[in-house]
């Protein structure tokens, strides 16, 4: 990192023994630490740009070393981007050349931002956004072969920290309720046992696992000690029902009521995707809005949710 700014040689002095008398080891910050302080900004910038929660999040591991590089603690930049067009303030630092120049952000929040905008004003990565947010997949390959970065491994490494950590998780976490990322209730991480499922709790204070590929109702039913039936009640399901990689399946039963106040209905939306986005039961979602079995829903319309 390279520093411009002049410094009188007796205070240069001062601090190099103040350095050497008290060098206090720095706590690195763990990837859990990372991914805790950092999903709910992630998920805010999905939900304004269309960005994967994951993609965001592994790229910030990726590119940060989890917030402890130079880059981010410095210059609170996550995300290693240089400075191209940038009238703000600035660093330098050896990259891809001797002293590439990066740009530096007087929050992380603000990088997170900048990372967003960085993706959604370049014609280059206009094809990632034709993408589902939930192919976190498809956005690392696209991410790589748009030249984000020079590692021909990239891609994989993206890959492996979202299955390695489940951070795909949050790429499906529905609705904004407020602004303000700090306040957006997502799921918390539940400590697991090795080899099983890891347990999350729905903002509607449900507990309920990820489906992974090869699972089925009844090694589900067998890892957590259940019935075959509470499964099927929790979930609404009827044991004709396939599971699929990436649905979500509730240990316990859904509430009579949801977070939010109404949700609107979108293409493709069904009165039981609705019900398990929200955690609601399928049956007091149905009394609440007046709609008999089988009644279709129109798009652009409310349901009421409380």
């Amino acid at each position: 990192m390279k520093v411009n700014k002049q410094i009188p040689v007796i205070t240069l002095l001062l601090l190099l023994a103040m350095g050497v008398c008290a060098q206090p080891s720095e706590r690195r910050i763990s990837k859990e630490q990372y991914i805790s302080n950092w999903k709910e900004e992630a998920i805010y910038q999905m939900h304004q740009n269309g960005i994967p929660a994951s993609i965001t999040l592994a790229q910030g591991i990726l590119e940060s070393a989890y917030g402890n590089s130079e880059l981010a603690k410095y210059g609170n930049n996550h995300f290693g981007i240089k400075c191209h067009v940038w009238d703000g303030p600035t660093m330098f630092k050896d990259d891809d050349h001797t002293d590439d120049c990066f740009r530096v952000y007087a929050s992380a929040s603000e990088s997170f931002k900048d990372h967003s905008e960085f993706l959604t004003k370049r014609g280059r990565y206009a094809f990632l956004f034709e993408l589902k947010s939930t192919d976190y997949k498809g956005w690392a390959r696209g991410l790589k072969k748009a030249g984000y970065a020079t590692n021909p491994r990239y891609a994989h490494l993206l890959i492996d920290l979202i299955e390695e950590h489940h951070l795909y998780i949050y790429d499906k976490v529905k609705g904004l309720p407020t602004n303000k990322p700090a306040l957006l209730a997502i799921a918390r991480e539940i400590k697991r046992e090795p080899n099983r499922h890891r347990v999350g709790v729905h903002e509607n204070k449900i507990k309920y696992i990820v489906v992974s590929t090869g699972d089925t109702f009844w090694k589900i039913a067998k890892e957590f000690d259940m019935g075959l039936w509470q499964l099927y009640k929790y979930n609404d399901l009827e044991k004709n029902d396939i599971l699929q990689s990436g649905d979500i399946v509730f240990l316990q039963p859904k509430r009579r009521r949801g977070k939010s106040k109404k949700y609107r209905i979108k293409n493709g939306d069904t009165l039981r995707s609705v019900s398990q986005d929200y955690g609601i039961k399928l049956k007091a979602l149905r009394k609440k809005n007046h709609l008999e079995y089988g009644s279709e829903l129109k798009v652009g319309t409310f349901l009421s949710l409380k």
